[in-house]
């Protein structure tokens, strides 16, 4: 008896811990807002059809490309790719930009992640 009253602490620190760890991961998995989701799953589907089953692929599309790139880096790198569009000197810093390159990079296996899973 006297060990069990011992341990309860113990255990119950461990269980706010595993909810804490639980909450944390589930923030980092869903750190974009959901207006780029929107705008991601807008975009796939005027790509891809404006079908009930382009809604379900584009969906399962923007959460893979979340589980793999922060959206801090998804963020870069869809500036970078808006960018470069852009001519004269200001699109050739971004074509140019080591950084911005690798955040497009990031950002096109993600998608080639996605579009194994979810096409």
């Amino acid at each position: 008896m006297k060990l069990a009253g011992q341990l309860r602490p113990i255990v119950a620190a461990l269980a706010a811990l595993a909810a804490a760890v639980s909450t944390a991961r589930a923030g980092e998995a869903n750190d974009y807002p959901t207006s780029a989701r929107a705008e991601y799953v807008y975009g796939c589907m005027k790509a891809n059809g404006e079908s009930r089953q382009s809604i379900e692929q584009c969906s399962c599309s923007i959460d893979v490309v979340a589980s793999i790139v922060p959206y801090e880096r998804y963020v870069t790198a869809e500036t970078a790719l808006s960018m470069s569009q852009v001519r004269g000197n200001l699109g050739v810093q971004f074509r140019t930009s080591e950084q911005a390159n690798a955040a497009v990079n990031d950002l096109r296996r993600a998608q080639a992640e996605a579009e194994v899973r979810c096409f």
